[in-house]
């Protein structure tokens, strides 16, 4: 994974390798990124940029297993409604967003669109995305993109 050559933070790394044994989740990468040097407004700025409704990223320190690391929760309302692919992807363009962190997270959300299609047997367009489609995981996956 090549890390964003223009964040001044991340100069010095340019890839970074992931041992995830038993996954990791959206805000897993988040707080390895920031705790790597990635600016915490900076992802609050341009995550906002993409007109999800108010929300707030906070940063918490945690310690499991004798290692400590950086826990990011997104705090904002509760939604009921799924977005669709199309729905996303429009986010996307309309966020204040480089090419490069734009064109990744519109190629990581295209990608778990063909893997729900196949699951569900449908297309792309017609899938809808439950918990991918929130804000949190939104939020997520475009704050690592970027």
């Amino acid at each position: 994974m090549t890390l964003n050559s223009d964040c001044p933070n991340c100069a010095i790394m340019k890839i970074a390798y992931l041992d995830c044994l038993s996954g990791l989740s959206g805000d897993m990468m988040l707080g390895a990124l920031i705790d790597a040097g990635t600016p915490a407004d900076l992802l609050q700025e341009k995550i906002k940029s993409l007109g999800l409704p108010d929300f707030e990223l906070t940063l918490s320190e945690v310690k499991k297993n004798g290692f400590r690391a950086t826990k990011v929760d997104f705090i904002h309302e509760e939604q009921t409604s799924h977005r669709h692919l199309g729905d996303i992807l429009k986010l996307i363009a309309q966020g204040d967003l480089q090419e490069a962190e734009a064109s990744l997270a519109r190629d990581i959300f295209k990608s778990l669109a063909k893997a729900e299609a196949k699951v569900h047997g449908s297309t792309t367009d017609q899938v809808h995305f439950h918990e991918v489609g929130a804000v949190d995981s939104i939020a997520d996956i475009v704050g690592t993109a970027i």
